[in-house]
This record gives structure tokens, C-alpha cells and sequence, in this order.
């Protein structure tokens, strides 16, 4: 395509999201964390060392992980 037939960027978005919308499908924006900032960073820090921490206790890890499953399936 050269730049006289080509399709402006706002008539294939609209084109675009008019197929979506036809599919039953509504836009929707997401806001996710910056995981580069130093606050996410030093969040990220606390949370493994407090998982690394639960880790040491492999007792009440492993009940929390069983009762996940309660009651078993092979139990009739």
C-alpha cells in the first residue's frame, strides 16, 4: 500500500473495535504496578523475605498446602 490508499490508523482502530464489540467484547483499561519504581521494588523485597521466612517452617507449610485439598479425593 502506498500512503494515498492506505487506511488511516483511527478508521482501522475503529474498524478493529467494532469487530471486537461484534464478538460481544467491550474495551476495559488495566493499571498494573510500575515494577521499576523503588517503592514496588523495596515492596517486593519484604514480601519474598517474608515468604522465605514462612519457608524455614516447612511444617505449616505443608499443612497449609494439604487442607488446600480437604477433604482428599480418594476419601469416599
Amino acid at each position: 500500500m502506498n500512503k494515498q490508499t492506505a487506511i488511516p490508523s483511527r478508521e482501522r482502530v475503529a474498524k478493529r473495535r467494532a469487530a471486537l464489540r461484534a464478538q460481544g467484547l467491550k474495551p476495559k483499561q488495566f493499571w498494573v504496578p510500575d515494577v521499576h519504581s523503588e517503592e514496588f521494588k523495596a515492596q517486593a523485597r519484604r514480601d519474598a523475605l517474608a515468604i522465605a521466612e514462612v519457608m524455614k517452617h516447612s511444617d505449616d507449610l505443608a499443612f497449609a498446602e494439604a487442607a488446600q485439598y480437604w477433604p482428599p479425593d480418594d476419601q469416599d
